[in-house]
């Protein structure tokens, strides 16, 4: 039997009062509807259809982005309509079974969705839903069974009566069917109901009125089923992701100082013996090598830390590589192709971009360095700056081994600094410097003396008669 996932993802989400689509708000910094599609990749579906409608074009580059098709629903009018939409691509490919759910479901456990489907290929029924027990079912459609427990109908909120609002067993969206048969139970729905929509779920009603009563499985934790339809529902999502990511890596061995104000998003990857503080943010595909540890308050993004690099406090590194046992901050900044090797050191409030640091280069303090090259063992004075930029273009600044540079030195590119040259402190260098060689551009001291006491005298001189 082939299997097909169709994922339900054309809404707008109208509660959630944003303009992104629903599918594609971040849920610990992924697209929901990115942990969908990768969620159910285990389940090994020979098709995955994505049913798009708002903001189709955003939501499709995400679903093509893990190998699915789109089908446009427009306009969008409810779940049924969603599956109509499908008849082609379903009526196209083989017979076999279809796993349909809602795209705003980022946390839904696929080993339970595994079991259900294969008790479901099993059993033979012409289609199954999965239903939660709820303490609090408000807006869900309740699943009405008869007195052998048979599954007779799934009644909207907006169209249930009191008796049926007070059922606590509620429709979790996620349901099987067989194709093509599902095709026919598609045929007279309509839209005479509250929301002017086509419910899905009339298809359950006509299943029991001809005596195949949907066979129903009730899922063991509720809240991983349940979609996200508000910012409130979002941000308890993002938490509870957030904990399991913390928690995995924990039992891998990893010390979280503080796991309620530490963020991990999980596509990082993290060595043996990692510390991390509290307040650190590791986001997309960091990978920290073993025994690294970060620091309160730092932000690494798109990043590799070499084994026991360390990251004090303050730091923002993006699209950075680093190499053994590097030090970094506090209150540094790397930005996009910095790459540095063995122990390097960048102090406070350093800037780097486009920078390859040789091992045991250090600057550690207020510094600029852009588009630059420099040799092993150099040492950064404060306040040097690459001006790399005249305006138009970048320019590469290189500079050899064993380079000193003084404090507040500029480096205007493009320009190259020989191995072991000295540059003195507050040179502005425009020229190539040979190796071994000093460069200055300082203006002499000029030093005068008893200056200070006569210009109080003239000052004191110059100020009108106090009266008294």
């Amino acid at each position: 039997m082939s299997r097909t996932v169709v994922v339900l993802a054309a809404g707008q989400g109208t509660r959630m009062k944003f303009p992104l689509a629903k599918v594609l708000h971040p849920v610990l910094g992924r697209p929901m509807l990115a942990h969908l599609l990768e969620g159910l990749a285990p389940l090994q579906a020979e098709r995955t259809l994505v049913v798009v409608g708002h903001q189709a074009e955003a939501v499709a580059a995400v679903a093509r982005a893990y190998g699915a098709e789109t089908v446009l629903q427009s306009p969008q009018r409810g779940t049924g309509h969603a599956l109509m939409c499908c008849r082609e691509a379903l009526a196209s490919g083989p017979e076999g079974d279809v796993l349909l759910v809602a795209g705003d479901v980022p946390l839904l456990p696929v080993e339970e969705v595994a079991r259900f489907w294969s008790d479901f290929e099993e059993r033979g029924p012409e289609a199954s839903v999965v239903g939660l027990h709820l303490a609090n079912p408000f807006g869900y459609g309740r699943l009405i069974r008869d007195t052998d427990g048979a599954l007779l109908r799934i009644v909207e909120e907006r169209d249930a009566s009191s008796e049926e609002k007070a059922v606590t067993e509620v429709n979790s969206g996620v349901y099987f069917f067989r194709t093509p048969r599902v095709l026919d139970l598609l045929e007279g729905l309509d839209a005479s109901n509250a929301q002017n929509e086509y419910y899905l779920t009339d298809v359950f009603a006509r299943l029991a009125e001809r005596g195949t009563p949907a066979r129903l499985f009730l899922a063991s934790d509720p809240e991983r089923w349940l979609g996200i339809n508000s910012q409130p529902e979002l941000a308890r999502a993002t938490k509870r992701l957030r904990l399991d990511v913390l928690d995995r890596w924990m039992t891998e061995g990893v010390t979280v100082v503080d796991p309620d104000s530490t963020w991990i998003e999980p596509t990082v990857r993290l060595g043996r013996g990692v510390t991390l503080h509290p307040f650190v943010r590791l986001c997309g595909a960091s990978v920290l090598g073993d025994g690294a540890e970060v620091r309160s308050f730092s932000c690494i993004t798109d990043s590799e830390l070499g084994e026991g690099t360390l990251v004090k406090e303050h730091c923002v590194l993006e699209a950075t590589r680093t190499a053994e046992g590097c030090i970094l901050g506090p209150f540094c900044r790397t930005r996009e192709g910095t790459v540095l090797s063995g122990r390097v050191h960048l102090g406070n409030f350093v800037e780097t971009k486009k920078a390859r640091l040789a091992e045991g280069v250090k600057a550690n303090h207020l510094s600029y360095l852009g588009d630059v090259t420099v040799g092993a063992g150099s040492n950064i004075g404060a306040g040097t700056i690459t001006c790399n930029y005249d305006g138009v273009h970048k320019h590469p600044t290189v500079l050899g081994e064993r380079v000193f540079v003084g404090s507040d030195t500029q480096l205007v590119a493009p320009v190259t600094v020989g191995d072991g040259a000295y540059i003195g402190a507050g040179t502005t260098v425009t020229k190539d410097i040979p190796a071994g060689a000093l460069a200055i551009s300082r203006v002499p001291q000029k030093t005068i003396e008893g200056w200070a006491e006569r210009k109080k005298a003239r000052q004191e001189a110059s100020e009108p008669t106090k009266t008294r």
